[in-house]
């Protein structure tokens, strides 16, 4: 569902389930010069959290170590953007909110 929600946006999809050690990207996209690292979490309603709270450091950092590895692995030139997909079903309806540029990498 995440992935068609990217697809009607216009991303390539490039990669699901991308696994770099124990560590996993939930898909991987191209979205013109950029590429895509998306984390999609899945709840049902009510939601206890923002979706801008459901990635926290640990996960940040995790993804943007797996990235790391994908990036070198296949020797990709292009910009990393790390975006969230969050769906929530609310009385077995699937809701969808994506978030570009959820969060950035520190230094």
């Amino acid at each position: 569902m995440a992935a068609e929600e990217l697809r009607k946006k216009g991303y390539v999809i490039i990669e699901t389930n991308w696994r770099f050690g124990h560590k996993e990207i939930d898909l991987i996209a191209r979205d013109k010069n950029d590429l895509v690292i998306v984390e999609v979490k899945t709840r049902t309603a009510p939601v206890r959290e923002f979706p801008e709270q459901a990635v926290n450091r640990s996960k940040q950092r995790f993804l943007i170590t797996a990235a790391n590895g994908y990036v070198r692995y296949k020797h990709i030139p292009l910009e990393v953007r790390f975006d969230v997909v969050y769906v929530i079903y609310e009385k077995g309806i699937p809701g969808i909110r994506h978030i570009r540029n959820a969060f950035y990498p520190t230094l």
